[in-house]
C-alpha cells in the first residue's frame, strides 16, 4: 500500500462568483487511485458561506481526478458540494447544467498577473509609457517583463500533466495580461478543466508572490478589460446549421440578454462598453469575424454553410463557467431544429 496526497478542491458560497477552496487528504491505495476509488469527504460549511454554525457539515463528492505534478503521488480531486442527505447544495452550480454529451465548449480565460497591487510591468505610479498594442502576443523584456512568461509556461506544464485540455496560451492586449484556452466535449469537461486550471494558477502564483487577478476591469481608462469568450457548438450546428437556424438562434440570444448578462460575471458594465473589442452590455449583435459583436461568427462559418461553432464574447474573466454552460444550453434549447 502506498500513501497518496489527495487535494479536494471545491467552490465556496462567495457571491456573486464562487471562490476556490482546497484541503488535503492522505489515503492509502494499492495502486494509483481512480475516481471510483475516492471517498466522499466533508468540510465546515460555516467557514465557506455554505452553512450555519449549528448545522455546518457539508459533503464533498469527487467528480473529476487530475494528477498533480507539483507533488509526489499527488492528485487533485475536483468535488461538488452536497448536503449530508446527498442532494446538491444550492451553491453547486455544476449540478444545474443539463447533461448534454453533444455540446462542445471552449473558454478563452483572460487574466492579469499582479504584484504589489498593480499589473506586472506597471510602474509604481501611473501607467507604462507604451500604451496597449505591442503587448498582445509580444516578445522581449521591454514588453513582457522578466517573470510573467516563466509563470505562464510553468502553469501550462502543470495543466498538461494534469490532463487539462489546453489549446493554447498568449500574452494579451494590456501589459501584465495573459490568456489560456481550454476545450472540452460535453456539458462539464471544459468547465471542470477551467476551474482546475484557475486553481493551479492561483496556487502557482503563491510561489512567485504574485496575484492571479480575474476581475474584469482592474485598470480603468484606455486599457482592455478581461473576458472569457465562450465558444460553443451543438451537433446540429456542426452537422446541419443553415442561415435560417442561425437567425432563429441569434434571435433567442437577443431575447435573453438580461438572463445571459446576469451570469456572465460581475461588473461587466465596466467592460462591455462598446469599446475595446466589445459590444455594449444592453445591446446584442452578431457578425462575421467581428470582435466588437456580442457573438462573433468565425471567419469560415458562412463559407461552410452556416455550420461550425459560435463565440459569445460577453462573458467576463471572473464568470463561473458552469453558469455560462447552463445558460447557453437553456437558450439553445428554446430553438427548434428541423
Amino acid at each position: 500500500m502506498s500513501k497518496y496526497k489527495l487535494e479536494y478542491i471545491w467552490l465556496d458560497g462567495k457571491k456573486p462568483v464562487p471562490g476556490l477552496r482546497g484541503k488535503g487528504l492522505i489515503k492509502s491505495f494499492e495502486k494509483p487511485p481512480t475516481l471510483a476509488d475516492l471517498p466522499l469527504w466533508g468540510f465546515d460549511g460555516s467557514s465557506t458561506m455554505q452553512a450555519e454554525g449549528n448545522k455546518s457539515d457539508c459533503v464533498l463528492k469527487p467528480v473529476a481526478l487530475y494528477p498533480d505534478a507539483a507533488k509526489k503521488d499527488g492528485y487533485l480531486v475536483l468535488s461538488e458540494v452536497m448536503h449530508p442527505d446527498g442532494t446538491a447544495h444550492s451553491t453547486n452550480m455544476r449540478a444545474t447544467a443539463e447533461d448534454d454529451p453533444d455540446i462542445w465548449f471552449g473558454f478563452e480565460q483572460e487574466y492579469f498577473l499582479y504584484k504589489d497591487g498593480r499589473p506586472l510591468g506597471f510602474p509604481k505610479d501611473g501607467h507604462p509609457s507604451t500604451p496597449q498594442g505591442p503587448y498582445y502576443c509580444g516578445v522581449g523584456y521591454k514588453y513582457m517583463g522578466s517573470i510573467a512568461r516563466t509563470i505562464v509556461e510553468e502553469h501550462l506544464d502543470l495543466c498538461l500533466h494534469a490532463g487539462i485540455n489546453h489549446e493554447g496560451i498568449n500574452a494579451e492586449v494590456a501589459k501584465g495580461q495573459w490568456e489560456f484556452q481550454i476545450f472540452g466535449k460535453g456539458s462539464h469537461k471544459a468547465a471542470d478543466d477551467l476551474w482546475m486550471a484557475r486553481y493551479l494558477m492561483a496556487r502557482l502564483c503563491e510561489k512567485y508572490e504574485v496575484d492571479f487577478e480575474l476581475y474584469c476591469k482592474p485598470i480603468k481608462g484606455d486599457w482592455n478589460g478581461s473576458g472569457m469568450h465562450s465558444n460553443f457548438s451543438t451537433k446540429h450546428l456542426r452537422d446541419v446549421g443553415g442561415k435560417e437556424y442561425l437567425e432563429a438562434l441569434m434571435k433567442a440570444f437577443e431575447n435573453n440578454i438580461a438572463a445571459h448578462i446576469e451570469v456572465y460575471g460581475p461588473d461587466n458594465h465596466l467592460r462591455l462598453t462598446g469599446l475595446h473589442e466589445t459590444q455594449a452590455i444592453d445591446k446584442f449583435s452578431y457578425a462575421l469575424s467581428d470582435r466588437g459583436a456580442s457573438v462573433r461568427l468565425p471567419v469560415n462559418f458562412i463559407k461552410n454553410g452556416y455550420k461550425g461553432y459560435l463565440e459569445d464574447r460577453r462573458p467576463n474573466s471572473e464568470a463561473d463557467p458552469y453558469q455560462i454552460v447552463s445558460r447557453i444550453l437553456k437558450t439553445i434549447n428554446t430553438v427548434p431544429t428541423k
